[in-house]
């Protein structure tokens, strides 16, 4: 036990506190640590032997907070201040250079003026967004659906590679920034959480010694790790983390993204070495045929490259494409590929009907992983490879993750292989199949069909639907299968003395999952929609009906002239949602919920029309929020959000340091308005 006054454990723990710091900053950023592990390991047992005599004296970004929370029932929603947008894809060569002629034709360039990117290795990993307020770590979460994430800021705190206190820099950090960027008052700060293949290994040959089941990647495994309940398992895993962009920010601005990657590095964050900046798309192009050759090379995975358009302002003035952005774009690596034998053909149910076949293989290694099945997508994909059932087949891992099959070695052929024949009949309930004209897929046409209702019910209860922890497949599988659930809505009629009969099920996992069902009864509009699984209508799809119709009885009743008017909903998606609620048994199973206390929660007031017929173009930095937060803040009074000036354009709204749109407003005469003259008519709108 230390003999140390007050005073004295202070002043020593603020040094330990640095110097532990310093040592994570060099071990994980630097790559150049100065002490032996021993030496690490004697410091933070003297940390926490000072915070257990002097517990008063704990300071949130104490080293000592990395490890010890208790575990949690569930992980809260986490709003992102910003949106973490997705990216759009190019897999080859010529798409990168179609990719910069489409930014030179929107910013006005000629087509032989360089623009100036960075090149950066596309991490498979978890994508998070940790959030720094005056330089401290706060909270952490996951990417979601891009606009909600899941909290895990216990979980992040065990990765040592996460500074929980942001380092200020004592000078610019590089010779190209005259001075460092100070540290913020608020940041959000990307980064992509991976494991490298020697943890992988370690973890999974953990696994095999224990009779644990093994990980079928580092990516699913660190996923998996990041989103366990109990922080003390996370900390077990060792992840690691590189940082490549910030998200909202306050109190400080960067003028290129390099600068903004050699600030993140200046603060204490990890990033990856091997980025570039890059004078023209010609050197990209370059850049990413090496690291196509070389990222075997890395004890990490890597499935791409991501390309950005270096400078801050042309960021600004090229905007977004729907949930993407127009100055990025992920170069997608070949996949990798191996040969194998096709020996039988099975037909899955999905629930929606569709039967996919998928093939039966001997088990072959790609890309470090053994697959033995492979989709074969449908009857015109498998007509047009001619794939044959004991056919020597080329598979490669989709996007380095899903198998599939690439291509037929038809000189392996010798004459045993047989036809793959579609089934006439459901394999799952016997039902007939079709093939509605004009579709590639056919489908069981049984509505009772027992794989679409376990299919649904699964698609029901997963993450960015219903959220309903538990309820993974086994549980869903065996459930129905006891003839306990028969649609979605049985899972809010559930009770315990229905479950414990079932073997593994005891009284504390039955609390559990009936909590989780529970919890999930308070949900947004949007996952409610996306939760009950009509045909073509995904994430974003929900999103917009939630958004401008505001209400269920709205969209259970809306027609497909209505459903038309809405943004990126098409003629099939309006048919498909109309049919939906059209049916009987559907409104049926939506009634069972809300009868069940199931509550779709409006995610915004009735829409006004104050802004009907007006088109908004946003140019320059914002003060007040956003570009998106306006943009949605235009669509929220009824008008329009463009990326680009014309002469339908009604107003073009300038922040400071606007661009090649307020130019172009004042050549066609568009009516130029201040940020804080808009948002007078936004007040001017709201009071009606």
């Amino acid at each position: 036990m230390s003999t140390l006054t007050r005073e004295q454990a202070q002043k020593r723990l603020e040094e330990l506190r640095r110097l532990i710091e310093h040592h994570n900053y060099l071990y994980y950023v630097l790559d150049q640590p100065e002490i032996s592990d021993a030496e690490y390991d004697a410091l933070m047992r003297e940390l926490l032997q000072l915070e257990e005599q002097f517990p008063d004296l704990r300071t949130p970004d104490s080293p000592s907070m990395r490890v010890g929370a208790p575990p949690l029932e569930a992980f809260a929603t986490h709003t992102h201040r910003q949106p973490m947008l997705s990216l759009d894809n190019a897999f080859g060569a010529e798409e990168l250079r179609a990719f910069d002629q489409r930014i030179k034709r929107f910013l006005g360039m000629t087509p032989d003026q360089p623009i100036e990117y960075v090149a950066e290795l596309k991490i498979d990993g978890l994508a998070i967004s940790l959030t720094y307020v005056d330089g401290v770590f706060v909270t952490g979460a996951t990417r979601g659906d891009g606009i909600q994430g899941e909290g895990v800021t216990q979980n992040l705190r065990t990765i040592h590679a996460i500074p929980l206190r942001l380092r200020q820099p004592a000078s610019a950090p590089s010779s190209l920034f005259d001075e460092p960027v100070p540290i913020p008052s608020f940041v959000e700060v990307r980064g992509e959480v991976y494991l490298t293949h020697d943890e992988f290994r370690r973890i999974n040959e953990e696994r095999e010694q224990t009779g644990e089941p093994t990980f079928a990647n580092p990516r699913n495994a660190a996923a998996g790790s990041v989103r366990q309940l109990d922080p003390q398992i996370t900390a077990k895993r060792r992840l690691s983390l590189f940082a490549y962009g910030i998200g909202a920010i306050e109190g400080a601005s960067f003028s290129t993204h390099w600068q903004i990657l050699q600030t993140l590095k200046a603060w204490g964050f990890p990033v990856n070495p091997h980025a570039r900046v890059c004078d023209g798309i010609e050197q990209v192009v370059a850049f990413c045929e090496e690291w196509t050759a070389r990222r075997q090379e890395l004890n990490y995975d890597v499935d791409g490259v991501v390309v950005k358009v270096n400078s801050v302002l042309m960021q600004q003035d090229l905007g977004y494409v729907q949930r993407s952005p127009r100055w990025a774009i992920a170069y997608k690596f070949p996949a990798q590929q191996a040969r194998t034998r096709i020996l039988d053909v099975r037909w899955q149910v999905g629930r929606t009907g569709a039967l996919t076949p998928v093939a039966i293989m001997e088990p072959v290694e790609v890309g470090g992983v053994t697959v033995s099945r492979a989709t074969l997508h449908n009857e015109d994909e498998i007509a047009r490879k001619g794939v044959m059932i004991g056919d020597v087949v080329v598979i490669q891992r989709a996007g380095d993750v899903i198998p599939e099959v690439v291509s037929v070695v038809e000189e392996e052929r010798d004459g045993d292989e047989q036809p793959i024949i579609r089934p006439q009949t459901c394999p799952e309930c016997g039902a007939p199949v079709e093939k509605p004209e004009g579709e590639a897929v056919a489908r069981c046409v049984n509505l009772a069909c027992p794989a679409q209702i376990v299919e649904r019910i699964r698609h029901f209860t997963s993450r960015n639907a219903m959220n309903i922890e538990g309820f993974g497949d086994k549980w869903v599988q065996r459930l129905f299968e006891e003839g306990i659930i028969r649609d979605p809505a049985d899972l809010y009629h559930l009770k315990k003395e229905d479950m414990l009969p079932l073997e593994r099920m005891g009284e504390k996992l039955a609390e559990n999952l009936l909590n989780s069902v529970e919890r999930s009864k308070q949900v947004p509009l949007s996952r409610f929609i996306y939760a009950l699984g009509i045909r073509h209508v995904g994430e974003r799809a929900a999103q917009l009906l939630a958004e401008y119709l505001g209400s269920l009885d709205a969209l259970m009743n809306a027609t497909e002239e209505q459903l038309l008017q809405i943004p990126e909903i098409g003629p099939a998606t309006a048919r498909e949602v109309v049919e939906f609620f059209r049916r009987e048994e559907n409104r049926k199973v939506i009634q069972k919920m809300l009868d069940a206390g199931v509550t779709p929660i409006a995610e915004r007031q009735k829409r006004s029309d104050a802004f009907a017929g007006l088109t908004f173009v946003f140019t320059g930095a914002l003060r007040h929020f956003t570009r998106e937060q306006a943009e949605a803040l235009v669509r929220e009074l009824g008008g329009k959000a463009a990326s680009s000036v014309s002469r339908q354009t009604s107003y073009v709204v300038v922040g400071e340091s606007p661009g090649s749109k307020y130019q172009k407003a004042l050549q066609l005469g568009v009516p130029v308005l201040t940020e804080e003259q808009f948002l007078q008519m936004v007040e001017q709108a709201q009071r009606g």
